[in-house]
């Protein structure tokens, strides 16, 4: 597959080739058992075991993951929240690899049930291949877009995504559809990317900053307006750290090049992109 250029410019408006072009990166990712930068034990913010513990990640559950689950493609660890109790079911949104949904298919034991979802097939065969290798059965990857879920109404008991709502541009209709798919009550624990300031164009304009869960960002009120229009309330934000900053302590030679390979100024993105993991439930 082939991969686009780091400067091409996106129309921002122009929803499908957002989508389309986030699938063909993943998709790359996918094939190469890599994200951003390099060989497979790397993410775009250095060693994806070292970056997911950095996130909150118990080295227990990495360490009973197959190789090749962990991409290093989040921005926190919601799952240490969602407090799933044997025999729930819950649902991955944008599930990758498999990391997620395979650490939470521990927590709802043989008697729950875990399902992914995600668009692009190469993850979805990849998340398949972790999950038979893992044993696991109470696990199953479905196909489909965040903003149409393949998932009948009312019969999730909770909803977890990491990093990746932020890429879909139409939020409002992701948040919809997990209004949708949770029971009454039911629970949400998601770590996404807000903007506490406006990026400047070039790099809402930037693919690679798209993809790399940048300039797909809202601000903080729109984005939680948003998810209170669903219906989902109770909200409580959990932690909330500067994206950059972390990147930065993990890889910061990396993060130095990409910034500089994407034509992107530090300042201009510094304290206003922020990795925000919060609850929300069912009202």
């Amino acid at each position: 597959m082939s991969d686009f250029d780091m400067h091409t410019k996106l129309d921002s408006t122009d929803a499908e080739k957002v989508v389309e072009k986030v699938r063909e990166r993943y998709a790359a990712f996918a094939t190469a058992g890599t994200s951003c930068c390099g060989p497979a034990t790397t993410s775009c913010c250095g060693s994806t075991a070292t970056m997911a513990q950095s996130l909150g990640y118990d080295s227990i559950d990495l360490d009973l993951l197959p190789k090749g689950a962990n991409l290093g493609l989040g921005c926190g660890a919601p799952l240490q929240h969602l407090e799933l109790a044997e025999g729930e079911t819950v649902v991955d949104l944008g599930s990758g690899a498999g990391i997620d949904a395979l650490i939470a298919a521990r927590a709802v034991g043989p008697r729950g049930r875990v399902i992914g979802i995600d668009m692009t097939p190469e993850m979805l065969e990849a998340a398949r291949a972790n999950a038979a290798g893992s044993g696991v059965e109470h696990v199953e990857f479905r196909e489909g877009r965040l903003e149409n879920l393949p998932v009948d109404d009312a019969t999730v008991d909770a909803v977890t995504s990491n990093c990746v709502i932020n890429l879909v541009p139409d939020k409002s209709a992701v948040f919809a559809e997990i209004a949708r798919i949770l029971r009454p009550g039911g629970r949400l624990v998601v770590s996404d990317i807000v903007l506490d300031g406006e990026l400047p164009d070039v790099v809402r304009e930037n693919v690679m900053a798209y993809v790399g869960c940048v300039s797909g960002a809202e601000r903080r009120q729109v984005y939680f307006d948003m998810l209170a229009a669903a219906g989902l309330g109770k909200v409580e934000i959990l932690k909330d750290a500067d994206f950059l900053e972390m990147t930065e302590k993990a890889s910061p030679t990396e993060v130095i090049s990409l910034l500089e390979a994407a034509k992107i100024d530090r300042n201009d993105v510094a304290g206003k992109v922020r990795s925000v993991t919060y609850r929300a439930r069912k009202v």
